[in-house]
């Protein structure tokens, strides 16, 4: 969905420069005259929520790499060299690290709206494909920057983890030593973690890019879940209303992280990490972050390795299958009385997972784990493609414009 642009340089300069490179029509074209529909809530803002976020992890990134020393023996006093002799050094790190966490509670949110509202349906396939390789990268880069602080947690989570590829059959234990660099976590895991960690956040912003294009292209989703049919009724330009939104939208988030930041900083992390790497010690209760914890209850719940580490990838790539795995022709979770109840189910089993994962794999909590796992995987398999068919008569609003009550017709009205 695009509008026509109404760009016209005003300066000698602008004209000049629009002539050779067109960046100051496409930046007005994209973020100040693009048509948005008018009834985006504020669910809608954290899409640029995570644009900051993504700017703010790299800048702080960017700054902390240059005090940080990618070595085994000096790794652990380079970030407390950080905390107590850097100029605003423990501000940088606490920003960094609780960024981590406000990133993917956004995305969180941003992905939970897309599936209750429809948003990866047709034509948005790709769009939603992008956003969930997104989400495998932003997975990757966070669990490379858990093991650079190199204490006990750090160190034992990339055990475990790297741990998991040599269940691969044949190739396991080759791929294993390759991503290592040896035979265990040591000096030269951590330097192609620290690099890799450096690298894969300019791959996000890239896929970003991807991303930010595949939406103009097919034009945001909204709450009714009507495709846009009058530009001129329906929509409004990007700026100033949803620019406005999206800052009352970041404030509060950004008030939200300076909390975190600077009141409990220490809140979403774990106290064994104020412990340097000891390889002869293993923590009793070895926890990734709380962004893992779902996956890793899903790791933890199958007995067997190799499929365990199946079904952990699995539970990722089935979301990037929604669009064909939900066939009903309804798209918003608005018009869907049972999705609606089933939706709520399935958001209750992913946070189940998340506080199943952070407790010992055993007794009830491992009984728990398989019963929310095994509904996990039903509700992509089973329960979705079964509403799609129940709901296949369902009404819904003809148009945004009927919805908001601005019919002008019958025609126009929603559906009884």
């Amino acid at each position: 969905m695009t509008g026509h642009s109404t760009y016209t340089p005003k300066s000698g300069f602008a004209r000049w420069l629009e002539r050779r490179l067109p960046i100051l029509g496409f930046i007005h074209e994209s973020f100040v005259a693009y048509p948005v529909p008018k009834n985006l809530n504020y669910l809608w803002t954290f899409g640029a929520i995570l644009s900051f976020m993504l700017v703010a992890q790299i800048v702080t990134g960017i700054v902390l790499a240059m005090h940080y020393t990618p070595e085994t023996t000096l790794a652990f006093d380079s970030i407390e060299h950080i905390m107590r002799d850097v100029n605003w050094g423990w501000a940088l790190r606490y920003a960094h690290a609780n960024g981590a966490s406000m990133f993917f509670l956004a995305v969180y949110i941003h992905i939970f709206r897309g599936m209750y509202y429809g948003s990866y349906k047709e034509p948005r396939e790709v769009l939603w494909i992008l956003g969930v390789v997104i989400f495998m990268l932003m997975m990757a880069t966070g669990f490379l920057g858990y093991v650079l602080p190199w204490g006990q947690m750090s160190f034992w989570a990339a055990t475990v983890i790297t741990n998991l590829f040599t269940a691969i059959p044949y190739v396991g234990n080759s791929i294993t030593t390759w991503l290592l660099g040896g035979y265990s976590v040591d000096n030269a895991t951590l330097n192609r973690f620290f690099a890799l960690h450096y690298l894969l956040p300019f791959v996000i912003v890239a896929i970003v890019g991807l991303h930010v294009w595949a939406l103009h292209v097919t034009g945001q989703n909204n709450p009714t879940g009507v495709e846009v049919k009058d530009i001129e009724k329906e929509t409004v330009p990007f700026t100033p209303y949803a620019t406005l939104k999206d800052a009352v939208g970041l404030v509060v988030f950004v008030g939200l992280f300076a909390w975190l930041t600077f009141f409990v900083p220490n809140y979403t992390g774990h106290p064994d990490n104020y412990i340097e790497a000891n390889p002869l010690v293993t923590p009793p209760h070895i926890v990734p972050e709380w962004y893992f914890l779902p996956f890793y209850a899903i790791l933890r719940a199958i007995p067997n390795k190799l499929i365990g580490v199946i079904a952990l990838f699995a539970s990722i790539l089935i979301v990037a299958a929604l669009p064909w795995l939900d066939t009903s022709k309804v798209r918003s979770g608005v018009y869907r009385p049972a999705f609606k109840k089933f939706y709520w189910v399935f958001v209750f089993v992913a946070v189940g997972l998340g506080y199943l994962g952070a407790q010992p794999a055993e007794g009830v909590y491992l009984i728990a784990a398989r019963i929310l796992m095994a509904y996990y995987f039903l509700h992509f398999l089973v329960v979705l493609p079964l509403l799609g068919k129940y709901e296949q008569t369902l009404p819904e609003p003809r148009s945004i414009a009927a919805s908001l009550g601005e019919a002008a017709t019958p025609e126009e009205k929603p559906h009884a």
